[in-house]
């Protein structure tokens, strides 16, 4: 299948360089007169809330790490191709990949992988003839880069004019405006990135602000005409294709400020398989919603809510009970740490949690085996029995007492392997947040444990 989507990635030399500023003010920019889709490189879950905040609809993750080439484009193709273009926000540095000796599942390599144009944000205070050298390493580190322009950002008005015209003298490259210091439009960070938006105070005037500047200083028609020049996306038919829908599978999804990472990705396939999903809040409400044959207990912050948690004695009783009748679930890490039995927050205060699992969390006060994984079973498990492979990520300070040993986790490109995670016939529970495209049949056997336990609850 052949694909003419305009499309431009959003990438950056390093992280902290204001992607996730400049995306925001430029789809909110444009979607004052285009159809635009969003997506993120990488596995990251807040910015892409940042996107759904701007344009109010899902922004979905594109990983070559977790999907592959071909599945990369056709994800891509099925997302965008309705759209007048596509915006791809970059993770890290353009060419930081795996292991960080690598550009696999950059944002080079997803550019190289969706023939995507590439603009890049580069942070210009304190700098100005450098910036030159900078740009020409990016542009020939890898030949070709599909770097195509650039956005400077914190620079002066002053300054702009006189680097615009030196850059593109020196350079093949479109310089396609810049952003000033903009104090008052920072997006704050805790422990795990960016603060989610619904958390900013003032977020919608923050994103006006910036769209407004983003009018005034981009030069939007340059952006727009390096879009339009992506070459034709060209992928296998849709991926549909490997589907098939089940009976009608109502799954319930743990959502609020304590669970909110979440693929749609991962969401839109359960979906395409025949789940209808039912979100539900383990803060507020009082027990799981009625007639549902699957779980899903995401990742998020429950350390920041255990008390909130801990008091909702009557949705733990309900949670704990659907899983002892055995109610399909997958729990990843907050999800994870909920079912355990006790949760330590930040400020080492412990409250009691589901006490389905065994084990204690705690804060660690850094990043603990961070990064891609490859899980495989070592038995009977879930998602297909021994040796089964499926691929996720790791982004916790916390850890657990008991972690589980039901699969041996792998890090790409690397000799790193550990024991982790519960698991059970319908059941996985553990850190690594699982990505389902990766690994599609393990995933349409989950939904079939579903629908046995929706015969067996109807049988009785």
């Amino acid at each position: 299948m052949r694909y003419e989507i305009p499309r431009i990635m959003i990438a950056a030399p390093s992280s902290g360089s204001g992607k996730t500023l400049v995306t925001c003010g430029l789809l909110n920019n444009l979607k004052k007169n285009y159809r635009v889709s969003a997506f993120k490189c990488g596995p990251d879950y807040i910015d892409p809330m940042f996107h759904e905040k701007v344009l109010q609809m899902p922004s979905k993750n594109l990983d070559t790490y977790f999907t592959g080439e071909d599945l990369t484009k056709q994800l891509l193709a099925d997302e965008a191709k309705a759209s007048d273009l596509a915006v791809i926000e970059g993770v890290m540095g353009y060419y930081d990949g795996i292991a960080g000796t690598s550009t696999e599942a950059s944002s080079y390599d997803l550019a190289r992988v969706t023939k995507t144009p590439v603009i890049l944000v580069v942070d210009g205070r304190g700098s100005s003839v450098s910036l030159c050298a900078l740009l020409r390493g990016f542009m020939t580190y890898r030949k070709p880069s599909y770097v195509k322009g650039v956005i400077f950002n914190r620079i002066s008005p002053a300054m702009y004019p006189r680097l615009k015209a030196l850059v593109e003298k020196e350079l093949p490259i479109r310089v396609c405006g810049y952003l000033p210091m903009m104090e008052d439009a920072v997006f704050e960070s805790r422990h795990l990135g960016l603060i989610e938006p619904d958390e900013l105070s003032e977020i919608e005037e923050k994103i006006e602000r910036i769209s407004m500047q983003c009018e005034e200083t981009l030069d939007i028609d340059a952006i727009l005409e390096i879009a339009e020049k992506a070459p034709v996306l060209e992928c296998k038919s849709s991926m549909h294709y490997v589907l098939f829908s089940l009976a009608k599978i109502r799954i319930a999804v743990a959502k609020d400020e304590a669970f909110s990472f979440y693929y749609k990705d991962n969401l839109k396939l359960l979906e395409l398989l025949g789940a209808e999903l039912v979100y539900f809040s383990p803060m507020r409400g009082e027990r799981l919603p009625d007639n549902i044959q699957g779980l899903l207990l995401g990742g998020g912050y429950p350390e920041l809510y255990a008390k909130e948690l801990s008091e909702n004695i009557y949705m733990k009783a309900s949670i704990y009970d659907a899983l002892e009748e055995g109610l399909p679930c997958i729990a990843e890490c907050g999800g994870f740490l909920y079912l355990q039995e006790m949760l330590e927050t930040p400020d080492g205060e412990s409250y009691s949690m589901v006490g389905y699992l065994p084990g204690e969390s705690h804060y660690t006060g850094k990043l603990g085996r961070f990064g891609y994984v490859e899980l495989s079973a070592n038995d009977q498990e879930l998602f297909g029995g021994k040796g089964m492979k499926m691929k996720g990520h790791e982004f916790h300070y916390m850890d657990s007492s008991e972690n589980g040993t039901a699969f041996l986790a792998k890090k790409p490109k690397s000799e790193r392997e550990w024991e982790c995670g519960y698991g059970g016939p319908a059941f996985y529970a553990g850190f690594p947040h699982l990505y389902f495209y990766s690994n599609i049949d393990a995933t349409k056997k989950f939904m079939k444990q579903c629908k046995k336990y929706k015969k067996k609850v109807q049988g009785k």
